[in-house]
């Protein structure tokens, strides 16, 4: 089975939550906000299965090389993530 990479047509930016798991003990639940699935309107459909492909880079090198083979073969611009850790304020 062939897999087709999901492509966004706008650009967009969201942010939101991510959800604690207890059964893993981890905050592994992210939380896809409506305009993300508004783009990705193929992500409503619910007999279809959907993975997720992540790449951590290490370095600035690594990802730039990796940049050009997506510029260079015209694929699909991934998504970029970043985790932010909110610091709460105590008085």
């Amino acid at each position: 089975m062939k897999k087709q990479i999901l492509a966004p047509i706008k650009i967009i930016e969201s942010k939101g939550k991510l959800s604690y798991n207890e059964s893993n003990r981890a905050w592994g639940t992210i939380r896809l906000k409506s305009e993300i699935i508004n783009e990705f309107r193929q992500l409503r459909e619910k007999r279809t299965k959907f993975n997720y492909k992540l790449i951590l880079y290490r370095d600035y090198e690594d990802f730039e090389k990796t940049l050009k083979q997506i510029i260079k073969n015209k694929e699909v611009i991934p998504v970029l993530i970043w985790f932010e850790k909110e610091r709460v304020e105590s008085n």
